[in-house]
């Protein structure tokens, strides 16, 4: 029967849905653990910690999702590609805060609407990999699958698909969300005080003029508004910060699944927004069998083998309700081939009348491998596909509402292009990833002002 939810929309509640009702189905991307009692005894600590994120936290980002939905907000998800242990540490992850602050400043000031801001923090440990095994020099041993799985190691010892990890992953995400909810709620955040989020290392940025004009004229507007008002401006001491990462290992996230006093349902406590990848969004596979049970907001990854009919029966399974906020569609074509793949979807989900947030992601379409060995993203080819998304988005008749991205506040040389112009040798120089390729500080503030620019330009009258 359907259920009231206070805030949003009457929903049903799957009858023939558990937490490990996805064990019945085809699981793609999983580790082979060698001791299945051992498993079962993580996944039961798992379950007796606390969560990591509250329901309340689950629905204040369904709504504002919701929002985004209707053109009122615009959605900034970024991060990293895969976290790992090593760098759960107060310099990384106020870092990669910082970079996060900054680009929601530029979209606030530029597109004139709030910023949802989601992190690819606090439980992406875990990657999908194109084969289940890695051989060099004759030796054949399981893929690195990220840290809450294995280590990126290669020796038997290090590539053995370790249950505790599982463990180890929780509380490194713990760690992280403690520290970056304290940041915020002791005003790290604060818009009377924007400088306090510059990164030191970019202080000759090519773009940090524009930047800190930008910022001189928002400190103007807000002593502005408190001189009028005689009294200091609220809630610009803190921003409302949420995270997010791909569920893709689903024992951990089932251990997760839990209900809540004084709310139906079931919900994943380990992040508010967990996403489903191209990889492994088959509609009878596991995945969705998990993900159409939870009450969370989630995200679906759209590459462009994806056709229209197989979009609109995956939106069906996710967002049976079309119940607002519930589903994000974040597409990755890359830039040679959303023009072609990307239309047919959008008129699909037009026409259908489905209610969907769409978000791009122009890097996971554009990886490509130097002749030197590295994986890299050319910032024109990242470029090119934002850029073709809201023009495609505009002639369909649909909204871009958000856009996901790769990115860090380190010092790294990975991607190609942007403010410094990045060549393949300067790739040696600081690469640090140790799956794929990310933004720097340069290229995502260079990013965030090219989406202002571009909606700009759209919206402008011809």
């Amino acid at each position: 029967m359907p259920h009231p939810d206070r805030n949003l929309h009457s929903v049903n509640l799957p009858a023939d849905w558990s937490p490990a009702s996805w064990r019945a189905r085809a699981a793609a991307q999983q580790p082979v653990y060698e001791d299945a009692t051992e498993l079962a005894a993580v996944q039961q600590e798992l379950r007796a910690l606390p969560p990591l994120v509250t329901s309340w936290e689950i629905f204040a980002l369904k709504k504002q999702l919701a929002e985004a939905q209707e053109g009122k907000r615009f959605l900034l998800q970024g991060g990293d590609c895969a976290e790992n242990f090593a760098e759960c540490t107060a310099d990384v992850i106020s870092n990669r805060l910082k970079v996060l602050l900054q680009m929601s400043l530029v979209l606030v000031h530029g597109l004139r609407l709030p910023v949802v801001r989601v992190g690819r923090f606090a439980g992406q440990y875990a990657k999908p990999r194109s084969a289940d095994g890695e051989t060099r020099d004759g030796v054949t041993l399981p893929a690195y699958r990220g840290d809450i799985v294995n280590a990126p190691a290669f020796d038997a010892v290090s590539r053995r698909p370790d249950p505790r990890r599982m463990v180890k992953a929780h509380a490194r995400s713990a760690m992280t969300m403690n520290f970056v909810r304290s940041l915020i709620d002791g005003g790290f955040a604060d818009l009377h005080h924007p400088e306090y989020w510059d990164l030191g290392w970019v202080s000759h940025s090519p773009l940090a003029d524009d930047y800190h004009r930008m910022v001189g004229s928002i400190g103007d507007a807000v002593r502005f508004m408190e001189t009028l008002s005689g009294a200091e401006v609220y809630n610009l001491n803190r921003v409302d910060f949420y995270t997010s990462h791909e569920a893709l290992l689903l024992p951990y996230e089932e251990a997760q699944t839990r209900q809540v006093p004084r709310q139906w349902g079931w919900f994943n406590l380990s992040t508010h927004l967990p996403w489903i990848g191209m990889r492994t969004a088959a509609l009878d596979g596991a995945h969705v069998e998990y993900f159409r049970g939870i009450r969370n907001p989630v995200g679906l990854k759209i590459g462009p083998s994806v056709t229209p009919d197989q979009l609109l029966r995956l939106v069906d399974a996710l967002s049976p309700d079309d119940e607002p906020g519930r589903l994000t569609l974040i597409h990755r074509m890359g830039a040679a081939n959303i023009a072609e793949k990307l239309p047919p979807l959008l008129e699909a989900l037009r026409r259908d009348g489905r209610r969907v947030l769409w978000v791009c992601d122009p890097m996971h379409g554009n990886t490509e491998t130097t002749g030197n060995g590295y994986k890299t993203r050319r910032f024109g080819n990242i470029r090119s596909e934002l850029e073709q998304a809201f023009e495609l988005h505009a002639a369909a008749g649909t909204r871009l509402g958000g856009v996901h991205l790769e990115l860090t506040g380190e010092d790294v040389t990975e991607c190609t292009g942007g403010a410094r112009d990045l060549t393949e040798t300067d790739l040696e120089r600081a690469y640090r990833s140790t799956v794929d390729p990310r933004l720097n500080y340069e290229q995502a503030l260079e990013t965030a002002m090219l989406i202002v620019r571009k909606q700009a330009q759209i919206a402008a009258p011809v």
